[in-house]
Formats: C-alpha cells, sequence, structure tokens
C-alpha cells in the first residue's frame, strides 16, 4: 500500500512495468543481441495465479484471495507481460510470450478457497488484455478442460511426466487446435536423473503413444502435427552438473525434430 500512489502515477508508463536489473541479470543482454534471422522468440513472465498465491498479506493470506488487490494485481500482471513482448516483437516480429502457471495445478483444490468461476471470470479478463501471441506454460497437471478453454494461442506442457492424463481430454484439445490454438510438446525431462534413464528413441516412442491415443479418440495426426512444437518437458535449471543437462535436454529436441520431421515428411 505503501507504493501504491507511486504505481499509479506511472501506470500508464509501459518501461514502468519492465524488468529491472535487480529481478534479471540476462534480460537486458537478450534485447542487445540480433535475433532478426531466427523463426521466432519467447519471453516468459509468471503469471497472476501462481504470483498471487505466492505473495501473502500482512495477515499471511495470498493475494490471490483478497477481492480488493486482485483487479489490481492482475491488470499489473498483464502490463508486465505486454512490454516484454513489445520489446521483444522489436527483436523478431514472430516473438511470442509464456505466461507461467504452476500454481493452476492447486487452483481448484479444497485449499485454495478460490472458486472455479471467479478464477475462470479473472482469466478471461487477464488474457483479454494481453497482446497476442499469448501463451501458457506449466509443468504440472492444472484442470486441463479449463485452461484448455482460455482464449490461448499456445499451451506448452509436460507431456512427459503428464501425457496420460492429458490425452484423456481429446475433447477439449480438438477445440483448443479447431479455435487455431498451438501444443508445444515438452517430452525431454532437463531434471538430471530422468534425463539419463531416456535415450531419443524412448522419448519419441513415449510421445508418439499420446498423439496415438488422441488419434484412435479421433484428432488426426497429421493436424495435430500441423499444430505442434516440441520442447524441454520443464523449466529446470538445479541439477549437480549445472546447466550442462538443460543443454543437452535442447540438443535432444533438435535431434527428435529432425527425426519426427522425416519420419511424418513434415516441410520446413
Amino acid at each position: 500500500m505503501n507504493e501504491l500512489e507511486e504505481t499509479m502515477a506511472h501506470f500508464e508508463e509501459p518501461e514502468y512495468f519492465d524488468i529491472s536489473d535487480t529481478y534479471s541479470v540476462v534480460y537486458k543482454k537478450f534485447l542487445q543481441m540480433d535475433f532478426s534471422s531466427r523463426p521466432a522468440i519467447r519471453g516468459q513472465l509468471e503469471g497472476p495465479i501462481s504470483f498471487g498465491l505466492n505473495v501473502h498479506d500482512q495477515d499471511n493470506k495470498p493475494i490471490l484471495f483478497d477481492d480488493t488487490v486482485r483487479p489490481f494485481m492482475l491488470e499489473f500482471m498483464a502490463k508486465r507481460v505486454n512490454v516484454q513482448l513489445t520489446r521483444l516483437k522489436a527483436l523478431n516480429p514472430n516473438a511470442f510470450m509464456f505466461i507461467d502457471e504452476p500454481g493452476l495445478q492447486f487452483l481448484f483444490s479444497a485449499m485454495a478457497g478460490y472458486g472455479d468461476r471467479a478464477a475462470r471470470q479473472d482469466m478471461e479478463t487477464f488474457f483479454s488484455v494481453i497482446q497476442r501471441p499469448r501463451g501458457v506454460h506449466l509443468c504440472g497437471n492444472p484442470d486441463w478442460d479449463f485452461l484448455l478453454g482460455q482464449d490461448l494461442d499456445i499451451l506448452s506442457m509436460d507431456v512427459y511426466s503428464n501425457g496420460e492424463v492429458f490425452a484423456s481430454y481429446a475433447a477439449s484439445i480438438r477445440k483448443f487446435l479447431d479455435r487455431g490454438g498451438v501444443i508445444v510438446w515438452g517430452i525431454v525431462p532437463t531434471n538430471f536423473e530422468p534425463f539419463e534413464r531416456e535415450s531419443m528413441i524412448s522419448l519419441e516412442k513415449r510421445l508418439e503413444e499420446v498423439w496415438a491415443r488422441l488419434h484412435d479418440k479421433g484428432i488426426d495426426r497429421e493436424f495435430l502435427l500441423s499444430r505442434s512444437l516440441l520442447s524441454p518437458a520443464t523449466c529446470c535449471l538445479v541439477n549437480p552438473d549445472g546447466e550442462k543437462t538443460v543443454e543437452k535436454a535442447f540438443e535432444v529436441i533438435r535431434q527428435l525434430s529432425e527425426s519426427l520431421r522425416k519420419k511424418y515428411r513434415l516441410l520446413g
């Protein structure tokens, strides 16, 4: 509350909501690089549900549950997303944003104290003021019907851990794809131990099993692949070997993409 007056005085200044050096050591360096030849680039920020669950008020209550604070928080977070996307689009016209929302998997638990009707309305409002393309990334297992029903362009999820559950939501997945949505299949683990257990062959089989289940439920495989991207399964950057496993995971993604493109005769 002590900072609210100053914040409101700058509320129409996009740069006020940008990431500062205090909270990112790489952001400005990234913005100074040349990405004009890349097919696309993306940014990522914590979403309002996760942020609102993590920040507590003076009574140790998550601000997500405060009907007075929550509308301000949603608008504040949307401005943070938009200013980053604007900066990225200046570097590459195909830039897009991921809203990182691990908190969605806890949203409808008995302990949450925040109903699905209010959450749906709030998230619809939040996404309506975010520039496109807009997407959500999460490593957990939320209510997929709820998430797939949001006005998203891209959904990035951990299919390595949640593929079997996700495939059971074929009807919602089909509606999402029919609206033009893109699914980013997070198939390569970035955690050290599961990464060491897998191979490109085992990961390809694991992913194709999910696609096969969706095909059996009426989603044409060719159509599905035309609306698909690949990525590592999670954002994990904490491993005994530092960043090495993460870098290896991205290399496996590149190899897996080449293999699947040849196998399914995908262009590009």
